[in-house]
């Protein structure tokens, strides 16, 4: 079905709470630049709207009633958040989930290196990316350093005005004919990705000489150690993620659009979380949950991907606080909750048709975009919501006037992808993928339109009610 653009329907109050959403969700852009970020955000959110620790309510032997709100973290990576029902635990849920990962390049075990009056960091890519696109733009360094005496250092370098930046540098044109008669896929290799970090040696004493073979190296030594109070083999320890550096902005001459790095998927995760706050003063029958993931960019792996027993484990915990503790409520719980696994869609681009089927493609400012099934090609990975389910929530988005539109990520045979939501439906819950439409989807620089982030909090906050 044809739908038109959203800023044709927007009254001027409308646009001014899309532009209030949307200058709210771009601060969470910049503050949440690494999954550990996103996860310290939106626990400082939280608490601001009465949220407490799961677990310490649980050790302190203190009730947890309908209205109460209630969070739990993994490892600083992945959060839950529930705000407890009327209704029993057991009845289910309405869950929001999206990740808060996106496409970086991380740093290796043994980084530093020094090479022809050059200092680097070794890399090694996360995600799936076009190498190419990832060179000759500032780049910024966040993440943690992990002590042996337990001290964890936190890393942000590079967003400030006066901060320096880095660089994944490139071969200048007039001298890469070789190069550029490559694949778009080998014009750049994973090794060569490697990051410019310094190029002044040391300060020595005169009377020792240039005793110091590598002088580059050791200067960088000596100012993480100024910083940071580190040692080069506490890098050993580190997590350390090199994304874009600088603020997301707006985008064109009116303003419709944002270009900002991690759209994928902090744009779902920010818009999920969001509703989820929103609806702090409300008590609902169902209980209400946000789920917000690590490591979806290389297949939910990990201790804080979602297929670890992180949710699970939390969903058994409330369970036996509110009911008692019984494996059996906890599969109830899951099998009987509903599920926006929420992931962006490919935004149809015209320069790039041929890659679309446009009676199935997602279009920018056409509103909040669900995917009835995912997955490549013949369906593989996906995860397909059944009929009924789709039916309940096209009238859930109808009855409150959200925007919507349907979609396919791309032609059957040029690609495809994968979200959450197959790992959730593992449970026996209704599960369907829905969420904001991204042009340049995994660049370091990603487009959404306003008028869909908007949409995507009015949906989402219409499915928590239903």
């Amino acid at each position: 079905m044809k739908k038109n653009n959203l800023w044709l329907k927007y009254t001027k109050e409308d646009q001014k709470k899309a532009d209030e959403v949307c200058e709210r969700y771009k601060s969470c852009l910049d503050r949440g630049k690494t999954e550990r970020e996103c996860v310290a955000l939106a626990v400082e959110m939280a608490k601001e709207r009465g949220y407490r620790e799961l677990y310490s309510v649980i050790e302190k032997g203190e009730p947890v009633r309908a209205g109460d709100k209630l969070y739990a973290v993994q490892m600083d990576k992945s959060v839950a958040l529930f705000q407890i029902g009327r209704k029993p635990l057991s009845t289910g849920m309405n869950i929001l989930g999206a990740h808060i990962d996106s496409p970086r390049i991380d740093i290796k075990q043994n980084p530093l290196y020094e090479e022809d009056g050059f200092a680097y960091f070794d890399t090694h890519y996360y995600g799936g990316i076009k190498k190419y696109q990832w060179t000759t733009i500032p780049m910024a360094i966040h993440g943690v350093i992990a002590k042996k005496d337990g001290t964890v250092v936190r890393v942000c370098i590079g967003e400030k005005e006066d901060d320096p930046v880095f660089v994944i540098t490139d071969l200048l044109v007039h001298l890469a004919e070789k190069q550029m008669a490559k694949k778009a896929t080998e014009v750049v290799e994973g090794e060569k990705l490697d990051l410019l970090i310094g190029n002044r040696p040391i300060e020595q004493h005169e009377e020792l000489g240039n005793t110091e073979k590598r002088a580059i190296r050791a200067n960088v030594v000596s100012i993480l150690s100024d910083l940071y109070g580190i040692e080069e083999e506490d890098l050993l320890s580190a997590e350390l993620e090199i994304v874009p550096a600088g603020r997301a902005r707006d985008l064109g001459f009116d303003r419709s659009m944002i270009l900002g790095y991690g759209h994928d998927d902090r744009v779902c995760a920010f818009t999920s979380l969001f509703a989820m706050l929103d609806m702090a003063e409300e008590i609902t029958d169902r209980t209400l949950c946000c789920l917000l993931v690590d490591k979806e960019e290389i297949g939910n792996v990990g201790a804080t991907g979602m297929a670890s027993r992180f949710f699970e484990n939390t969903v058994a915990e409330l369970v036996a606080v509110t009911e008692k503790d019984s494996q059996l409520l906890v599969r109830r719980a899951l099998a009987n909750s509903q599920m926006l696994s929420s992931d962006v869609s490919a935004g149809y681009d015209p320069l790039y048709e041929t890659a679309f089927e446009k009676n199935n493609a997602a279009f920018l400012a056409k509103g909040l975009a669900f995917n009835k099934y995912t997955g490549s090609r013949g369906k593989r990975g996906a995860s397909d919501a059944n009929a009924e389910y789709v039916a309940k929530i096209r009238k859930m988005m109808d009855e409150a006037d959200v925007m919507y539109q349907f979609s396919e990520l791309g032609k059957v045979d040029v690609g495809g992808g994968g979200t959450i939501a197959h790992l959730m439906a593992e449970y026996g819950m209704n599960v369907i993928d829905c969420g904001v439409s991204v042009m340049n989807m995994h660049a370091p620089y990603e487009v959404v339109s306003k008028a869909d982030v908007y949409e995507a909090v009015r949906g989402y906050t219409a499915f928590l009610r239903a």
